[in-house]
C-alpha cells in the first residue's frame, strides 16, 4: 500500500481521507509514552478527522495534545521535543483532506512513512490499561510571539516593520489566525483580507496563483501598500505581490531571502538546500553571497537538510531550504513555514526600500512549465531514456539526473525534465531568454522517449 505522496497523505474525503484512514493512521503511527500533537486547517471535515485520529492515536497508547485550528508550520513548532499530525490538504480543494506526521518539529521522512504504511493494514492496539487520554493545548500565541521573536532577533530590531504597509490576502485559511498578528507586532501596518476561517474556501481557491489572486492584485493596484502576501489553506505557502498587485516570481522571492541567509552568515560554507525546479536564479544569487546550492528531490527538504549536515564539516551549515513557495528557516525550525516567511520578506522589503529594489540584483529569464502525456507504466523506461537522449541533444549542458534529469547552460538557463509524481505526465521547466526555443526542442525529444514506451 502506499499512502504518502511528497506531502502525506491527500486526497479526497469521500474515498481515499477518511475517518477510517484516520483512525488506521492513528493507530500506526501512536505507541506507548509517545505524545502527539494533532493540529487541523479549517476544512469542513478537519474535525472528524481529528477526532478520529486522536481515537487511533490514544487506543495505540500514545498521549494526545488537541490544538485545534492552527496554521500546518505553528502544528510543526508545537510537535518540538514529541510527535505531531495535522489534518490538512494545503492547497487542495474544499473536499479533499490530508494527514502529515511529524517529529520534533521536522516532517516524517521517507523511511518513517514507509513504516506507518506498513502497520495500517494491521495496527496494534496497546492493552486497555495502556490506551493514551487527551487535553487542550493552546499553541497559537505561543507560535505567534515566537516568529515574531526570531523576525526582532534576524534584523537585530524591535518593530523591523516600522512603517511598513501590507496587504494580506488570508484566503479563508487558518494563516489568518497568525500572519496578520506577527506582522502588526512587528511594527507593520496591516490590512487583512478574507481573514474569516472558512473551509468552503468561498473567496478564492486555496491555493494562491496570479490567477486566483486577481480580486487581491486589483485591490492591490488601487490602494497604497508597500506589498501584498497571500497564503494557501494552511499557511505553509506564501505569494508576495508589490505594491502595485504584481506577483514577484516565487523563484525571485527564494533567491533574494536565500542570499539573504547566505550573506548573514557566520561559517565558511554555508548551505542553501532547493529542488530539482528551482531556479538558476537562486545558485546565481547565492554564489555571488559566498555560499552554494545543493538539490533534493520534490517534497523532502528535511531531508536534503540532513543529508547536508551529515556530510558537511564545521564550518557548513544549512542557513535555509526552500522550494517554489515554500521556505524552511532553519535557525528558527525545521519545517515550511509561510508566516515566519511572511515576516523575513517583509523586513527584508523594508531594508531595501520596497519590492523593487529588493528584486532588482536578481536576474530574471523567462520561464515556462510544460505537461507531457505520459502512462504511468512508461514514465520510467522513458526518464531511462532521457538520460541519454537529452544529454546528446544539449552537449554544452552540464548534467544532474539525480532527480530527472536537469541541464545547466554556460548562460545559467535550465532544463529540468521529471515525471509526476501524481498525473501522467512527464513535466518539462525551462528558464532561458530563448526558453520557447528550449521548450521546443526539448519537447521533441520527451516525446520522442515517451512514444518509444508505447
Amino acid at each position: 500500500m502506499t499512502l504518502f505522496g511528497t506531502a502525506g497523505i491527500r486526497g479526497p474525503v469521500a474515498d481515499r481521507v477518511t475517518p477510517a484512514l484516520a483512525l488506521a493512521v492513528g493507530q500506526a503511527a501512536g505507541e506507548p509514552g509517545e505524545t502527539f500533537v494533532v493540529g487541523r486547517d479549517g476544512r469542513e471535515t478537519g474535525q472528524a478527522l481529528a477526532a478520529a485520529m486522536e481515537s487511533g492515536l490514544e487506543s495505540a497508547g500514545a498521549d494526545v495534545r488537541r490544538v485545534g485550528q492552527v496554521p500546518t508550520p505553528g502544528l510543526a513548532f508545537a510537535s518540538q521535543g514529541r510527535r505531531g499530525v495535522m489534518l490538512t490538504a494545503s492547497h487542495n480543494p474544499p473536499a479533499d483532506n490530508g494527514i502529515k506526521l511529524f517529529v520534533d518539529g521536522v516532517e516524517y521522512d521517507r523511511d518513517a512513512e514507509e513504516a506507518v504504511e506498513a502497520l495500517v493494514e494491521a495496527p496494534e492496539l496497546a492493552d486497555w490499561d495502556e490506551w493514551g487520554s487527551s487535553e487542550r493545548l493552546e499553541v497559537l500565541p505561543s507560535y505567534r510571539e515566537a516568529v515574531a521573536d526570531y523576525a526582532r532577533a534576524e534584523f537585530d530590531a524591535e518593530r523591523p516593520l516600522e512603517g511598513l504597509s501590507i496587504a494580506v490576502d488570508c484566503g479563508t485559511g487558518v494563516g489568518a489566525l497568525a500572519t496578520p498578528h506577527v506582522l502588526e507586532r512587528l511594527g507593520a501596518h496591516v490590512v487583512a483580507l478574507n481573514a474569516n476561517v472558512d473551509g468552503h474556501f468561498p473567496a478564492r481557491e486555496s491555493k494562491p496563483t496570479p490567477e486566483t489572486l486577481t480580486d487581491f492584485s486589483a485591490f492591490l493596484e488601487t490602494s497604497s501598500f508597500d506589498l501584498g502576501l497571500a497564503h494557501d489553506g494552511d499557511a505553509d505557502r506564501l505569494v508576495v505581490l508589490d505594491g502595485e498587485g504584481e506577483v514577484v516570481h516565487e523563484d525571485t522571492v527564494l533567491a533574494v531571502v536565500a542570499e539573504h541567509y547566505t550573506s548573514t552568515a557566520d561559517v565558511a560554507d554555508p548551505v542553501v538546500v532547493t529542488t530539482p525546479n528551482a531556479s538558476a536564479r537562486i545558485d546565481e544569487r547565492v554564489r555571488e553571497a559566498g555560499g552554494r546550492v545543493e538539490r533534493v528531490r520534490l517534497g523532502a527538504l528535511h531531508e536534503g537538510i540532513a543529508r547536508e549536515r551529515n556530510r558537511g564539516t564545521d564550518d557548513t551549515a544549512v542557513v535555509f531550504a526552500a522550494e517554489p513557495w515554500k521556505h524552511i528557516h532553519t535557525a528558527f525550525g525545521g519545517w515550511i513555514d509561510g508566516v515566519a516567511s511572511a515576516a523575513v520578506v517583509s523586513a527584508l522589503v523594508g531594508e531595501a526600500g520596497g519590492v523593487d529594489a529588493l528584486r532588482e540584483p536578481v536576474t530574471e529569464r523567462p520561464y515556462r512549465k510544460v505537461s507531457v502525456d505520459c502512462p504511468d507504466e512508461a514514465k520510467a523506461p522513458a526518464m531511462a531514456r532521457l538520460e541519454t537522449t537529452l544529454p546528446e541533444a544539449f552537449p554544452d549542458a552540464t548534467v544532474d539526473t539525480d532527480y530527472g534529469v536537469r541541464l545547466e547552460f554556460p548562460d545559467a538557463s535550465w532544463l529540468l525534465v521529471r515525471p509526476s509524481g501524481t498525473e501522467p505526465y512527464v513535466r518539462v521547466y525551462a528558464e532561458s531568454e530563448d526558453v520557447d526555443e528550449l521548450v521546443a526542442d526539448a519537447r521533441s525529444v520527451v516525446d520522442d522517449a515517451v512514444a518509444n514506451q508505447r
